[in-house]
C-alpha cells in the first residue's frame, strides 16, 4: 500500500495544513518566502503532521488546532533540513537541488532560523502550556542530537547504543512530539497519552533505521538524493556499526577506514559488504522491533480508520523502498 492511501482518512486535513503553511509563510522580505516556498513546495511525505492528524482522529480530537499545529511540526522538521543540508554539504533533496545549492548557504541558514521562529509564533494558538512545552523539548533535543552526530562523524568505534540515541535526539523525536501534541489536544488521560507518545518514538525510530538501509541499497531517483551520502559524510550508521563488528577481517579493516575517511568511492565494496554480512537485514530487523512496540503502545485505542491508518503506517515504514 502507497503512503498516499494510508493516508486517505486525512486526506482533507493534509490540504488544511497545506493551506496554514502557505498562510504563515507569508513575509515582507521576498527572499525568505523564496526560500522558505523552495523547500516545502520540493514534496516529502509529511510523515510528522500527518501522524499528528491520525492520531488526533484515533482519540476523537473534533477540534480545529490540529491543523496547526501539524503546520508547525511540518515547519519545525523543515527548518532542521535547511540547516543540516549546510552543515552536511548535501547537494541533493527529494530529487532536486537543495536549498543551499540553490540560494547559497547563509540563505538556507537565515532562513531555517525564520521557520523556527515562526512554528514558536504559531505553537501559542493553541493557549495550552503543555503543548509548548513539549515542542520546545522537542527542538532543543533535536539541536542536541545534530551535535551529537556531528561528534561521531568519522569516528569508527562509535557504539550501536551511541548511535541509537542520535537516531532517538535527531529523529524520533519529533515523531514523538508530534503523536504526544495529539494526544494534549484529544485530552486523553497522562498514561495514554505518553503511550501516544511512545508510539511515536517508535515509529520514527523505524523510520531512521530504514533511510540507514536505503542509503545504500535504494535508488537514488527514488529516494530522491544521492546514494553514499552517509558514507561521504563519515556517519557510523546501523549498518556500517554491524558491519564493523561482525564482517569479516577484511570489511572491517574496510568500513573502518571508510568512516574516518569519508570515503563515498568506496560505496560499491561496502555496499557488497553489507549484503554479504546481513547488515542490512538486521538493520530491517531492528527497525520491525520498533513497530512491534509502537503497536503494543496503542493496543487499547479504540478501532477506527485512523487507528488503522496509524497500523498501516508502521508496516509502511519498515516494508518502503523510498
Amino acid at each position: 500500500m502507497s503512503v498516499n492511501e494510508i493516508l486517505l482518512p486525512i486526506a482533507d486535513d493534509m490540504r488544511a495544513v497545506d493551506r496554514v503553511i502557505r498562510d504563515r509563510l507569508h513575509s515582507g522580505v521576498a527572499l525568505v518566502e523564496t526560500v522558505a516556498e523552495y523547500i516545502v513546495s520540493s514534496g516529502g511525505k509529511r510523515l510528522r503532521p500527518a501522524l499528528l492528524l491520525m492520531m488526533a482522529g484515533a482519540l476523537g480530537y473534533r477540534g480545529e488546532h490540529h491543523h496547526t499545529m501539524a503546520a508547525v511540526v511540518e515547519l519545525i522538521h523543515t527548518s532542521t533540513l535547511l540547516h543540516d543540508d549546510v552543515v552536511d554539504e548535501s547537494s541533493l533533496r527529494r530529487g532536486r537541488k537543495t536549498a543551499n545549492a540553490a540560494f547559497g548557504n547563509a540563505a538556507s541558514v537565515l532562513v531555517g532560523d525564520f521557520l523556527y521562529s515562526r512554528s514558536f509564533q504559531m505553537m501559542l494558538e493553541p493557549g495550552d502550556m503543555n503543548i509548548m512545552r513539549v515542542l520546545a523539548d522537542a527542538t532543543n533535543t533535536i539541536a542536541e542530537g545534530e551535535v551529537l552526530q556531528l561528534m561521531n562523524c568519522n569516528d569508527p568505534d562509535v557504539e550501536e547504543a551511541q548511535y541509537m540515541q542520535v537516531v532517538q535526539y535527531k529523529t524520533a523525536c519529533l515523531f514523538e512530539a508530534s503523536a504526544h501534541i495529539a494526544a494534549i489536544l484529544a485530552g486523553v488521560d497522562r498514561d495514554l497519552a505518553l503511550q501516544c507518545a511512545a508510539f511515536g518514538r517508535h515509529l520514527g525510530t523505524a523510520f531512521q533505521l530504514i533511510d540507514d538501509v536505503l542509503d545504500y541499497s535504494g535508488d537514488a531517483a527514488e529516494i530522491g538524493k544521492n546514494l553514499g551520502d552517509d558514507l561521504r559524510e563519515g556517519k557510523p550508521t546501523m549498518p556500517m556499526i554491524y558491519l564493523r563488528d561482525h564482517g569479516t577481517q577484511a570489511q572491517r579493516a574496510l568500513v573502518r577506514q571508510a568512516i574516518v575517511d569519508g570515503d563515498a568511492s568506496a560505496i560499491e565494496p561496502i555496499t557488497a559488504a553489507l549484503h554479504e554480512s546481513g547488515a542490512l537485514a538486521y538493520t530491517r530487523r531492528r527497525a520491525a522491533e520498533e513497530t512491534t512496540t509502537a503497536l503494543r503502545c496503542i493496543a487499547g485505542v479504540q478501532a477506527s480508520q485512523f487507528k488503522e491508518s496509524l497500523i498501516l503506517l508502521c508496516a509502511f515504514a519498515v516494508e518502503r523502498t523510498a
